[in-house]
């Protein structure tokens, strides 16, 4: 690293030289775009230094591409590991860090805070409205207070309403540019061949198969203005498919927000989930099926407390795997979706569920089993226990998952994820697919919130 105690930028305002303050955004290769995009990329008396990166696997010692960070940024701007941090602050003369990745404990977003100020910075969180884009369309948001909530089945819940009432929907999710950063600027999914070309990785296909499925376009990737026109362009109403817990990117009419009474309490614990938790026009209590009736009542205190104003819907998400009686009395390896294992902190998911309501006798645990990369991933997570996450944020670690499931001692394979995960790797055992749909419980109900916005389009 090159110590610069002063940079200066000549030739505006008349001439006068101008102090750039200087940045550095903290990321996990998606927000941290963002927020480059909207608050820093033309604003000449700022200059971002580095972004660090964390979370994901294999997204940091890249550069952020010349393309893309414009004019002011000749060289593109470097992606480090987040373990340098402090480095870079005391060693580059760094003004201010940015926070800008999401589903993270209050706790832990202050413990970072403290270590940036302590080594000489400002530590900074972005507002909602300064990185929000304007539609031409109406928007609708959905997003959540974590992880694993039940955000894309709800999304997907709301565009079949829409289609239903004759709306065109172009759905956008929350960016998972892991890969070539240009070439992913703007993405378009609307057919299977589609992820071989964008070469996607199994977290992505997971977030975008159901909408294929569905003939409902998606789009996603890094300039997500110029995203935002492409979508507009066969769309009447857009629909943004939250990640993580994190807040959209756009201006939306209707922010709808899902929360997990299996994880009560959380909604006000975790950043920026509780951002989200406050601005909703419309609260979904997710799981309640399935949850004991103290967390659900905590939830729908915690809602009158600090978002009285919000609708709430009352949903469930029941499991359901053709052929799951085979399940009976067998020993089960169990795959679930892979963020809500890690850093979604949930013991458990869909394929757990299966597992229990099909009777299966034991759940299998693969850790004797694990290859490459998914010791690491457990390693960093040790809280999953006797679960595997689907992760695939890559060639390698796809092979990894492969190896896993093919060596494990087991009857049957529960694939708990959004894929079709047969369809994406060689499972060579016996395997049950699980499936899991919002299903609302009375009213108010989607179609009921829906139905005005959808007549005030007409």
């Amino acid at each position: 690293m090159t110590s610069w105690k002063s940079v200066y930028l000549f030739g505006l305002w008349g001439g006068k030289r101008v102090k750039r303050k200087r940045i550095l955004i903290m990321g996990a290769g998606g927000r941290d775009f963002h927020t480059f995009n909207t608050r820093f990329k033309n604003e000449a008396d700022y200059e971002v230094v580095a972004f660090t990166a964390t979370q994901i696997p294999g997204i940091d010692d890249k550069v952020f591409p010349a393309s893309l960070s414009g004019a002011l940024y000749p060289d593109g701007i470097p992606i480090i590991p987040e373990s340098q941090l402090l480095d870079w602050v005391r060693n580059e003369s760094i003004d201010a860090v940015v926070f800008a990745y999401s589903d993270v404990s209050h706790e832990y977003v202050m413990h970072k805070a403290c270590s940036v100020v302590s080594a000489g910075a400002d530590f900074w969180l972005s507002s909602v409205s300064g990185s929000l884009i304007k539609s031409k369309n109406k928007v609708i948001s959905v997003c959540a207070v974590r992880t694993g909530c039940g955000k894309s089945q709800t999304s997907r819940k709301i565009a079949q309403i829409l289609q239903s009432h004759g709306q065109r929907v172009g759905v956008i999710r929350h960016p998972m540019p892991y890969g070539n950063l240009e070439s992913q600027r703007v993405q378009r999914f609307a057919t299977l061949e589609d992820f071989k070309k964008q070469d996607c990785t199994l977290e992505e296909m997971e977030e975008y198969e159901p909408y294929v499925a569905m003939g409902c376009p998606i789009f996603a990737g890094v300039d997500y203005e110029a995203i935002l026109r492409e979508a507009e362009k066969e769309s009447d109403i857009i629909i943004w498919d939250g990640g993580n817990n994190d807040f959209s990117f756009y201006f939306s009419d209707l922010e709808i927000v899902v929360v997990d009474p299996h994880r009560a309490g959380d909604e006000l614990l975790y950043y920026p989930g509780e951002v989200n938790f406050k601005r909703a026009d419309v609260i979904i209590i997710n799981k309640m099926d399935t949850a004991e009736d103290s967390a659900i009542r905590r939830v729908k205190e915690n809602i009158q407390a600090c978002n009285a104003k919000a609708a709430i819907i009352e949903a469930r998400s029941p499991v359901y795997a053709e052929h799951g009686q085979v399940l009976s009395g067998q020993q089960v390896l169990v795959v679930e979706d892979g963020p809500t294992l890690t850093h979604g902190g949930m013991k458990y998911g869909a394929g757990t569920l299966a597992a229990k309501k099909y009777g299966a006798k034991e759940i299998v645990d693969p850790r004797p089993w694990l290859t490459g990369t998914l010791i690491d991933t457990f390693k960093k997570y040790p809280s999953i226990g006797n679960l595997l996450p689907a992760m695939g944020y890559g060639k390698e670690q796809i092979g990894d998952l492969q190896k896993t499931i093919n060596q494990t001692d087991c009857d049957y394979v529960v694939i708990g994820t959004p894929i079709d995960l047969a369809r994406v790797i060689d499972i060579q055992k016996p395997f049950v697919r699980v499936t899991y749909e919002l299903e609302e419980i009375g009213t108010p109900n989607l179609e009921s919130v829906l139905l005005p916005f959808v007549n005030n389009l007409v």
